[in-house]
């Protein structure tokens, strides 16, 4: 995704993780919302017998914007580690969060439920690996 002056207007801080640097760690409560602006970070979902890799995110991808679209805290349910040397911008929450809320609660109720079907489809598919092997 290509980043943008819609996307720019919302960083209010920007900061560097070097490699193999957790961004964010899964179990983990936030409500902050990043944008990757420079390199490639993995997202990485624990089960109990390894971790597996199950994205590569780059420049223009979003970490943590699942607590805005839920409304409030939200646990992490993946670690996210730089992948070589990683600009990531914070958004304004706030701002967002106001912006959100203008939305109709009939899209908000639906983005929410397609959430947590994601959310519950990788729970399913976490347990199906950690069975097969």
């Amino acid at each position: 995704m290509k980043i943008t002056s819609d996307i720019l207007c919302y960083v209010v801080n920007e900061e560097i993780f070097p490699d193999k640097t957790p961004i964010i760690i899964e179990g983990n409560i936030s409500n902050w919302i990043y944008v990757i602006l420079e390199g490639k970070a993995k997202m990485i979902k624990k089960t109990r017998k390894e971790n597996i890799i199950i994205n590569t995110l780059k420049a223009g991808d979003f970490i943590g914007e699942m607590g805005l679209l839920q409304k409030g805290e939200h646990t992490q349910i993946f670690t996210i580690v730089a992948d070589g040397s990683v600009t990531v911008g914070t958004l304004d929450i706030t701002q967002l969060t106001k912006e959100w809320n203008t939305q109709p609660e009939k899209l908000q109720q639906l983005i929410s439920n397609l959430i947590q079907k994601m959310d519950n489809m990788i729970e399913k598919v976490v347990s199906q690996v950690e069975t097969s092997k």
